[in-house]
């Protein structure tokens, strides 16, 4: 004999909306939150402050590298321990010393290499190599 078991699944009476009233509750927050206009309504005289005092710009040093190899700072020739000596003096009076290096195209590399191991033994940490724009059309 075959036993029918009874089914225990039973109509749904009631529907529970309390996360659904939780959801609204949540966005109705929001919604005042972001939408308070902000209080300007008070008249009131904002005091007066002087200036900021602006910075004087870093003054640039530049090197210079002729085809020849000769070096100079700032139009002045002189030698890479000269060079050395001077961006050392330059680097104690402005730490934050920017120096840009212009080189001759037809300067061996290792002259510009030579160079740039003088500033970082000044420990010059600012510093560029100087270029000229490709013409249009090359």
């Amino acid at each position: 004999m075959k036993k029918y078991s009874k089914n225990k699944h039973h109509e749904l009476n009631e529907l529970n909306i309390t996360p659904l009233l939780d959801l609204c509750f949540v966005l109705l927050v929001i919604f005042i939150l972001t939408t308070a206009p902000p209080i300007n309504t008070m008249n009131i005289t904002l005091p007066t402050a002087g200036a900021p005092a602006r910075d004087t710009p870093p003054k640039v040093q530049y090197v210079a590298i002729n085809n020849l190899g000769k070096v100079s700072l700032n139009g002045v020739e002189m030698t890479e321990d000269q060079l050395l000596n001077k961006l050392v003096e330059f680097r104690k009076a402005d730490p934050d010393l920017s120096v840009v290096v212009r080189a001759d195209t037809t300067l061996e590399v290792q002259r510009l290499v030579n160079v740039l191991d003088v500033l970082i033994s000044a420990n010059v940490d600012k510093f560029g190599l100087s270029t000229e724009p490709r013409p249009a059309g090359k």
